[in-house]
């Protein structure tokens, strides 16, 4: 029998004889088939040590006598939910311009403590999109050697910048000469930063496409890295299987950087019917974060977020929510991506409503967040709750197609077959 990782630490686990259980049973009102769009009642989940085996209406899976059962008779099962857009190793809470004097070491700390929040969230799939020092590898990988509970994650290592650009920096004084680790000018430079990248662990990569909101001294809708460049980045990483997410708000940076092969377009603000059609044509997968606005108009002052970029803030959010609706009617594909330390960690489920208040059903919004983002990361076990899927499982009560804001509230927690909430 397979050993499993346990979860060190949490009060809410079930007992170590049960996380170690080969075989487990669940019973549950009903569940979410993501790739219909309907609810499912009355059924029962059967997984093998950490693969999902049979899914049936209950009464008619047969488990052996040393099954674990676990009854959530009144609540209903979703695969577990998939962000494609986080930053474990900050917080939203924290003053913004002092945050920026954290250590490497500080902001590791941040990423296993928000890492765990994500988690009993209900997102068992993550992807950090930048973190300085390699600080996310090294919390992902503690994750999948089982000291440190968390989700699965795909870790971009540093974000790749042009000099001065959005993810440079740009607060510091000149004299210190200090820029981010991720700063290249030019195809070769570009290609050996993604290089680098991927020696150290990173298992997906960004670039900053465009100038950004909570950078000092570029403009949101500029183009910052050229189109040249971006072909280098992600040349070098399809090369190698990683996937490429370009940090784009502006309308010619998102066009270049969708022409150079990116898998995937961040935040999206300023999209035209050219851009949108751009993506259609090359399947590229959008990531909106329509949700964490609100909390930066609401308390970003008292964060110590600088007028300058209150202000970049209020000039991108009613475009990019009008870029979401209108991506989402001409049918682009879109993933779950919510830019999470710009608004607390464990908040994330908070999107879900946003996105059907922008144009989503339910259903789409919940398929953003599950199989559209395996899609994107190309991985053919995660995203359902269905035979052969590794089991990742979350539960709330009542139907989440009838009322999506219950997806805010998770209940229960399974990842890789270990509950972590219950």
């Amino acid at each position: 029998m397979k050993l499993k990782p346990l979860a060190i630490g949490l009060a809410l686990i079930v007992n170590s004889a049960a996380a170690l259980a080969e075989q487990t049973l669940i019973h549950a009102a009903g569940y979410v088939d993501v790739a219909s769009g309907k609810l499912v009642k009355n059924v029962s989940v059967l997984i093998d040590d950490n693969v999902i085996t049979k899914v049936g209406e209950q009464g008619s899976i047969k488990a052996g006598t040393d099954t674990r059962v676990i009854n959530l008779k009144d609540k209903t099962l979703l695969p577990g939910f998939m962000d494609m857009h986080v930053h474990l190793t900050s917080d939203a809470e924290d003053n913004f311009l002092a945050a920026k004097g954290n250590s490497v070491p500080r902001q590791t700390v941040k990423a296993v403590k928000n890492a765990k929040k994500t988690l009993m969230a209900g997102f068992t799939t993550v992807r950090n999109l930048g973190a300085a020092g390699y600080s996310v590898i090294g919390v992902r990988d503690g994750i999948n050697a089982g000291e440190v509970p968390g989700p699965r994650i795909w870790a971009a290592g540093h974000s790749v910048s042009i000099t001065g650009g959005h993810c440079d920096d740009n607060f510091s004084a000149p004299e210190k000469k200090s820029k981010s680790g991720g700063v290249a000018d030019g195809p070769w430079a570009v290609r050996a930063k993604v290089r680098e990248n991927i020696k150290y662990g990173a298992n997906t990569i960004k670039v900053c496409a465009t100038g950004g909101v909570f950078s000092k001294g570029t403009k949101v809708g500029i183009q910052q890295l050229t189109e040249e460049e971006m072909r280098a980045a992600v040349q070098e990483a399809h090369m190698r299987g990683l996937i490429v997410a370009a940090h784009a708000h502006g309308t010619s940076g998102i066009k270049a950087a969708i022409r150079s092969g990116v898998d995937s377009i961040e935040h999206c603000s300023f999209m035209d019917e050219e851009a949108i059609e751009l993506a259609l044509k090359h399947g590229t997968y959008l990531s909106c974060d329509i949700y964490n606005t609100e909390y930066t108009l609401a308390f970003g002052e008292a964060n110590g977020v600088p007028e300058a970029n209150i202000l970049k803030e209020k000039m991108v959010s009613k475009a990019q929510r009008d870029s979401f609706k209108r991506a989402t009617k001409a049918g682009a594909k879109m993933v779950f991506g919510s830019d999470a330390a710009i608004y607390p960690h464990g908040d994330n489920g908070k999107q879900f409503s946003r996105m059907v208040t922008f144009g989503m059903t339910p259903i789409q919004a919940i398929q953003a967040a599950t199989i559209n983002s395996a899609s994107l990361l190309q991985q053919s076990n995660l995203g359902q709750i269905k035979a052969g899927y590794l089991a990742d499982i979350v539960a709330v009560d009542g139907d989440p197609l009838a009322n999506i804001s219950l997806l805010e509230n998770v209940s229960f927690v399974m990842k890789d077959g270990i509950v972590y909430k219950q």
